[in-house]
């Protein structure tokens, strides 16, 4: 189940990010580190509605983030439709105790289905250009890789962003 998360759960989504950057840096990928994500970006998540978590039998095991506001470092990317009513993927995250169980998935069909309900154009994200992994499960969802970016805080490698047109 999907919901939209609460002030008091910060610590809990917290802390399933920092496991699943660890489990990241096991395998080689340096994704998130101790600057991304941060409460403060996570507050600001939940302050503006836009931070659910992913709950099975009451505990939360995964969060995304379904967000109408453009970051700056987007507005270099061409993408595929004009700015307007596009709406932004972040911080998918499923904790590696209940990974590869389909979480992810879901989180990603409720955004599709989300985004079209408030009639989206388009969905936004970004991953890793060392995170193959989740560049196979947009990639398989039909988003078109389009430019890199980069978060020099996070990597030295770039993101790519991609955009799923609805």
């Amino acid at each position: 189940m999907l919901r939209k998360a609460l002030p008091s759960e910060i610590d809990t989504i917290l802390d399933l990010t920092k496991a699943c950057g660890k489990k990241m840096a096991s395998g080689g990928i340096y994704q998130w580190n101790e600057h991304y994500p941060d409460r403060k970006t996570l507050e600001n998540d939940v302050n503006r509605g836009e931070l659910y978590v992913i709950t099975s039998e009451e505990s939360i095991v995964g969060c995304i983030v379904i967000s109408t506001f453009q970051d700056l470092v987007y507005k270099q990317v061409k993408w595929l439709t004009a700015d307007g009513n596009n709406y932004y993927i972040h911080r998918l995250a499923v904790h590696p105790e209940h990974q590869k169980k389909g979480y992810a998935r879901k989180a990603m069909d409720f955004a599709e289905a989300l985004v079209l309900r408030n009639k989206g154009v388009s969905i936004r994200l970004d991953t890793f250009s060392k995170n193959h992994r989740n560049q196979r499960f947009y990639e398989a969802r039909k988003y078109i890789r389009l430019e890199e970016i980069h978060f020099p805080k996070q990597s030295e490698y770039p993101f790519y962003c991609y955009e799923l047109v609805l």
